[in-house]
């Protein structure tokens, strides 16, 4: 069930490009290596701290994993720990592809890196 706190692609993609979110991608570090959304920073759920994440009010802190399930999880953990309002990218990179929004990857054949469009 979508809520105020399930973001679209379209909006994350706006406000990185705006710089009012800090995005945090809590896949693991193997999954973030292969693929990735520019701007994202890691902080895999396996190991997640919520309360190193800065909270200084400048910058939505919004969540991203690959499907949307870690994220959601990821959120509500910080907002319980922090009471501090974010969000999540709903369905995660999967959406972000499905909408065509740039990200980077790796190439498995040869282990190049491949930029998929600038944002």
């Amino acid at each position: 069930m979508a809520d105020k706190y399930d973001l679209t692609p379209q909006s994350v993609l706006t406000d990185l490009r705006a710089g009012e979110i800090l995005l945090i991608d809590v896949r693991e570090p193997a999954e973030f290596a292969n693929e990735r959304i520019h701007g994202a920073l890691l902080h895999p759920l396996s190991t997640f701290e919520p309360k190193a994440l800065p909270t200084d009010g400048n910058r939505r802190i919004v969540f991203q994993c690959g499907s949307g399930k870690r994220s959601r999880m990821a959120l509500n953990n910080f907002m319980k720990e922090t009471g501090v309002e974010a969000a999540h990218l709903a369905g995660g990179i999967a959406a972000w592809k499905s909408a065509r929004q740039p990200c980077i990857r790796l190439d498995p054949a040869t282990g190049a890196i491949v930029d998929k469009g600038d944002y």
